[in-house]
């Protein structure tokens, strides 16, 4: 979403700088065209030579150097959005009351362009009466704000004022201003993780699904638009959009239940769940305890959450499976799509280096039922969610 945007980069005098190097890394890496404005005193903080490196642009500090003038109003005009981070508690309180000392406050002053605020002081600073009100202040100028994180704090302390990370401000950009509206008003719901089926209160059977694809599927479909309702099995995954609504579950009688209850109004449905294929018949209510001998478990096979929503699927619903094989990977994905009803499957095998189970990457092969097929090479989970919803929305939205 960030592509060719417009990032204008403000950094003031505060320890929490350090951070604005990996922001202005990962905007340029998301493919922001990226310039920095800072105060002189940030200078004491971050080298504009780091800073000049990663945005590929000079770094622009004095109202004039030499015989050049810096032109704040071309500045605050070329930018898509000024993201002031870190803001110190000295420059707020100029912005709140339109002091204008140095060029950083000149550009803001004459911004045309929506101005995001990343606060950043210890917490006494934070919490004050002044700085409260200053906050209220610029807020109430149009200007919005990115909440100070809870934690350890230069003093020593620990406390609110810390500065929120990089990865938490890209993600506001994309909530707020570059959310695409492809799929604007359509629901999406979005399987992923496994599902542990219990043996005892203590002990399952599972699988080693991360979630890590199933996340980043529910969202880019958010960044298009979408709607996204995300169920998930046990998982260390947060879901980066407050936007997504998240069903935590654990068995695949859970994941099943809560499907079903989001599906009929769902336009997109994408299973990318690893849902365990059986469940022991009896579920022990005390912990089993070790006796000589062997333990034998008896399984059943669980629903078919897959084939069930299939059998349900209506005029106007997009489904699509995820099949995880290890040998004759395109002909058992080929019978699952026709078996189970579905517009598309997507195939990735074990055999590939890089992809499956618990990796950052992955690669994968979208199979329609048009006929249509497309390889999508190695890449990050991320970047092919990008590319299962870019598939989406040129087949079916």
């Amino acid at each position: 979403m960030l592509n060719d945007k417009k990032i204008l980069i403000g950094i003031t005098a505060s320890i929490a700088a350090y951070k604005s190097i990996l922001l202005v890394r990962l905007l340029v890496k998301a493919g922001a065209e990226v310039r920095v404005v800072m105060t002189p005193a940030a200078k004491d903080f971050v080298s504009p030579l780091v800073l000049s490196t990663l945005s590929k642009n000079r770094v622009t500090i004095e109202l004039t150097e030499g015989d050049e003038w810096a032109n704040h109003v071309m500045l605050g005009r070329w930018a898509d959005v000024f993201v002031m981070a870190p803001l110190s508690c000295n420059t707020l309180a100029k912005m709140a009351h339109g002091q204008c000392d140095n060029l950083l406050l000149a550009v803001y002053l004459s911004a045309t362009c929506p101005v995001v605020a990343v606060p950043a002081m210890d917490e006494d600073m934070w919490h004050h009466p002044a700085t409260q009100r200053n906050i209220e202040l610029i807020k109430g100028y149009g200007n919005h704000l990115v909440p100070v994180n809870r934690g350890e704090l230069a003093s020593g302390l620990y406390g609110d004022g810390r500065m929120a990370e990089p990865e938490a401000v890209i993600t506001y950009l994309n909530t707020f201003f570059f959310r695409s509206d492809k799929l604007k008003g359509r629901k999406a719901l979005v399987t992923a993780g496994p599902t542990y089926e219990a043996i005892d209160p203590v002990r399952f059977v599972g699988n080693h699904s991360s979630g890590k694809m199933g996340f980043a599927i529910a969202e880019a479909l958010y960044e298009q638009g979408a709607d996204v309702v995300l169920v998930t099995g046990p998982t260390r995954q947060r879901a980066a959009y407050e936007g997504i609504r998240v069903i935590d579950v654990v068995s695949a009688a859970d994941m099943l239940a809560a499907a079903e209850r989001e599906f009929d109004d769902s336009e997109i449905t994408v299973m990318s769940a690893a849902v365990a294929d059986y469940s022991p018949v009896t579920q022990a209510p005390e912990k089993i305890k070790k006796e000589s001998g062997e333990l034998v478990l008896t399984l059943k096979k669980t629903t078919d959450i897959l084939k069930t929503l299939g059998q349900r699927k209506k005029d106007g619903q997009l489904l699509i499976g995820f099949a995880l094989e290890t040998h004759n990977e395109k002909e058992f994905a080929q019978k699952k799509l026709q078996s189970k009803n579905l517009d598309a499957i997507v195939l990735n095998s074990l055999r590939d280096k890089g992809a499956g189970f618990a990796t950052d990457t992955n690669q994968v092969t979208v199979l329609s039922r048009s006929g249509e097929e497309r390889v999508i090479g190695l890449r990050s989970k991320k970047e092919i969610a990008h590319e299962i919803v870019s598939f989406i929305i040129q087949q079916y939205a």
